[in-house]
């Protein structure tokens, strides 16, 4: 039972830190965006892309310090790796920030956020494994 309640407050913690992060960046950009006439504003969902990426590599990382504690390890696993980096990626809404893309004529968009999103997200797996390893020394 006890495990349900660290993948449900790691779940909680993460999501809202989706959230917030996410949604601040995305404000950025949208401020930044040049608007004209000529050209179409299609607001790039570079919150999603940044908030996949870091969780991405922060899974790296805690995958790598979990690994380390054998056992004891499970409950860290649980809240972290699958309660926080769960609730904090976001790959349906990916997906659906994807598909909106496809949908207001932003094909080209659409392509570089699936393949911005997978590379930049294996990608920060492994710098965040090669992080830990690096501050904990190769075991």
């Amino acid at each position: 039972m006890l495990s349900y309640l660290y993948v449900a407050i790691g779940s909680a913690v993460g999501g809202l830190a989706r959230f917030v992060i996410g949604t601040w960046l995305q404000r950025r950009l949208d401020d930044w965006a040049p608007r004209t006439s000529v050209v179409p504003y299609l607001p790039f969902p570079i919150g999603t892309l940044i908030v996949n990426v870091s969780g991405s590599f922060l899974l790296g990382a805690i995958l790598v310090v979990v690994a380390r504690q054998g056992q004891q390890g499970n409950a860290l696993r649980l809240l972290l790796a699958i309660g926080l980096c769960g609730g904090y990626t976001t790959f349906s809404t990916l997906s659906a920030d994807t598909v909106g893309l496809m949908e207001n004529g932003g094909g080209a968009l659409a392509a570089l956020n699936v393949g911005a999103s997978i590379a930049l997200g294996l990608l920060g797996v492994l710098a965040g494994s090669f992080v830990a390893r690096a501050m904990l020394g190769r075991a």
